[in-house]
């Protein structure tokens, strides 16, 4: 069986079976997404009559205390193995910080008791692989994100030099120094409403051919660019899937490798116990034919 929490056997075998089990983990799943639609409805406390709230508000505090436990028990399970693990780390802190008070200083803190609805990026198969997919190509996104930004400010400096000299106040605001036209820049990188907030301004100022400059941006920066981000995700999760796919197989092959050792093994008894039936039988023939017949 494969664990979800640390895939390694430990002393309390009886408990560990327990809590991995996959009526276990359907069950704390279901309490993470009934969780996550009581806070949802506490966002509008003030609009709902108190004794509802204070009925949601028991049984967050109940699901909370479940989450403890269930923690705890994996501790007694696994002990300091436990942290071995960087998913388990999140839990612990999460269900740590849900167990703060909510007054005072620390009622920041508990407003991030929302954070126990991401467990589900690792309590959920689906989800679990998609997000360690996600985090394999976090490095091939730091180099992607690097290009951008040198393009971003290569185009920066540019436009700075070609609109940023002008007596219009809204192209000014736009264009007049490096960090705004970094960020007019990144708003045209996202397409929203860069033709008439941004690219129009700036040709109605005297720049008929500005439209060639943004264009250009916009195919580097959005189409080839970014594009590069939705490559380097796919070919992580395909990555990732053939990864479970050949431990899938390979698990496979461990039972087919097992069932086919208990194969032979009962092969081989039965053919030892054939042998032995044969000589037993090949004895008892040579006592037969040794015994004397009635007239000797």
């Amino acid at each position: 069986m494969k664990r979800a929490t640390l895939d390694q056997t430990t002393a309390n075998f009886a408990l560990e079976r327990s809590i991995e089990r996959p009526w276990f983990r359907s069950f704390i799943t279901g309490l993470i997404i009934f969780n996550a639609v009581i806070l949802g409805i506490l966002t509008y406390r003030h609009s709902l009559p108190a004794e509802l709230v204070l009925t949601l508000e028991v049984m967050d505090h109940g699901i909370t205390y479940v989450f403890a436990v269930e923690i705890l028990l994996k501790l007694v399970v696994y002990r300091l193995q436990f942290f071995r693990v960087g998913w388990n780390w999140f839990d612990f802190i999460v269900v740590g910080i849900s167990l703060i008070p909510g007054g005072g200083a620390f009622s920041v803190l508990r407003a991030l008791r929302v954070l126990r609805v991401l467990r589900l990026l690792h309590v959920v198969p689906v989800m679990r692989r998609i997000t360690e997919a996600l985090l394999k190509a976090l490095p091939g996104m730091g180099a992607i994100v690097a290009v951008l930004a040198l393009v971003t400010y290569v185009a920066a400096v540019m436009a700075t030099n070609m609109f940023g000299n002008t007596e219009t106040e809204e192209v000014r605001q736009l264009f007049g120094d490096l960090p705004s036209s970094a960020l007019s820049l990144f708003q045209v990188m996202t397409m929203d409403g860069w033709r008439f907030e941004v690219m129009q301004k700036v040709i109605d100022d005297g720049h008929p051919m500005a439209w060639l400059f943004f264009l250009i941006f916009i195919f580097v920066a959005s189409f080839a660019i970014l594009n590069l981000f939705i490559a380097l995700v796919v070919d992580s999760l395909a990555a990732e899937q053939k990864a479970v796919l050949e431990e899938g197989l390979e698990d496979l092959e461990e039972e087919f490798e097992e069932e086919r050792g208990e194969a032979d093994d009962a092969r081989h008894e039965v053919l030892a116990v054939l042998k032995q039936l044969q000589q037993e039988m090949a004895e008892l023939k040579a006592a037969v034919a040794a015994r004397p017949g009635p007239g000797e």
